[in-house]
């Protein structure tokens, strides 16, 4: 196969079936290749790909020249392989400039830039080890100053165990929405799911959380709780407050909103929810554990200014 046929068909293969994916490339392309041929093409090439990167020094300088700030979002999610269910964590590096101040009312419709770089990294390894490359990575692109660096989760342990020993100085966030969450199950379960006034206090919550932090999502909290009504639902009130509790430094939400800054880790919730689900989630789809990774990384790739350079390395 020549460079081009390989380019169009792991286009093809990593965003379709590959048996989609070999109807796709016959249609627009105009070439027949077998869904075997195109498996193996897609794994080769993202074998390949993930060698290129992690010895390519252009690219790290690239994303160390980028505009921006830094941030580091990180997340997981699950893959039927031959050894099972296994988690893939996830971590995307990228550097983006800051959008314009932003009040608490404005969370939802604010437009930030685009990232100016952006790099991918995957494993199916233990948290630990996967904070080993995390740390790696990111020292190769640059970011050894971990004062400048945001890190946005949603909310799962092991990430801000990860963060604390790989990124000790880094400003820590919990994903937005995550914690919009929490505050919504609050107010249906008070006043009734779906309701127009538990949408009327999940807004308000929100903007409270987005204000104040955890002093804010007290005080609504205390007012809720203080007019639950006939037949309304408090079990959820205690282990929201713990929960938030739990996570008190890291809801700076206001102030990241007047300097221009993300408060939801959606790039690296995108890779998950939308790659991981819509490819290696299809019906009945298994897949060898050592090829997951550089696949999700392949994904990655394609997404970002590297994408050319690989292909156009030679």
């Amino acid at each position: 196969m020549t460079e081009g046929a390989k380019r169009m068909a792991c286009l093809a293969g990593i965003n379709q079936s590959f048996a989609k994916a070999q109807h796709l490339v016959e249609e627009l392309a105009g070439f027949s290749l077998n869904d075997e041929s195109l498996r193996q093409c897609c794994h080769q090439v993202a074998a390949d790909a993930k060698k290129w990167m992690e010895a390519e020094a252009p690219a790290a300088e690239r994303f160390a020249s980028s505009p921006g700030v830094p941030e580091i979002q990180i997340d997981a999610g699950k893959v039927n392989t031959d050894t099972g269910w296994r988690d893939v964590k996830i971590v995307v590096f990228a550097r983006r400039e800051a959008g314009e101040p932003a009040l608490p009312e404005e969370w939802e419709t604010r437009k930030l830039p685009i990232p100016t770089a952006r790099r991918v990294i995957a494993d199916i390894v233990e948290a630990e080890t996967f904070g080993t490359r995390c740390k790696k990575e990111a020292d190769a692109l640059g970011l050894t100053d971990s004062s400048s660096l945001s890190v946005l989760g949603d909310g799962a342990e092991w990430i801000w165990k990860l963060a604390d020993r790989e990124f000790p100085m880094a400003t820590q966030t919990l994903d937005v929405y995550h914690g919009a969450e929490r505050v919504a199950d609050v107010a249906k379960g008070i006043f009734g799911a779906e309701t127009p006034t538990a949408k009327l206090e999940k807004d308000c919550g929100i903007k409270e959380l987005l204000r104040e932090g955890y002093d804010g999502l007290v005080k609504w909290i205390g007012d809720v709780s203080g007019r639950i009504p006939v037949g309304g639902n408090g079990a959820a009130v205690g282990e929201t407050l713990n929960y938030f509790a739990g996570q008190k430094a890291r809801l700076g939400y206001c102030e990241r909103l007047r300097k221009g800054e993300p408060i939801g880790s959606g790039m690296v919730e995108g890779t998950v929810k939308q790659m991981l689900n819509r490819r290696f989630k299809l019906t009945g789809a298994k897949w060898k554990t050592e090829n997951v990774a550089p696949l999700v990384e392949l994904v990655g790739l394609s997404e970002a200014g590297e994408w050319d350079q690989y292909w156009n390395r030679n």
